[in-house]
């Protein structure tokens, strides 16, 4: 996938939670704490909090409304980018 279409989306200063939710995923699957399964649904928790604390600091409480919804699509958006990119790399690391 292209990084233009990422850009498209995702606001530019955010695609920097992608890596950080990778990583974050990376530290999850190592622990037994929670399934893999729910990797994703965690990740795509933690990316709305990230945001919504991104959007608050950055843009202040003035339109809240308009605040949530920015925060709950650009925080699913890192997260399923996030994952993308760990199927990715599962994917090209296989031979067959």
């Amino acid at each position: 996938m292209d990084m233009e279409l990422y850009k498209e989306f995702i606001k530019p200063e955010i695609l920097i939670l992608i890596p950080v939710l990778y990583l974050i995923g990376m530290m999850i699957k190592s622990t037994t704490l929670i399934k893999d399964k729910y990797i994703p649904l965690v990740l795509g928790i933690v990316g709305i909090v990230l945001v919504t604390v991104y959007i608050l600091a950055t843009e202040g409480t003035e339109n809240i409304y308009m605040a949530i919804f920015t925060a709950v699509t650009q925080g699913i958006l890192c997260a399923g980018a996030s994952v993308y990119v760990n199927q990715l790399a599962k994917q090209l690391g296989k031979n067959e």
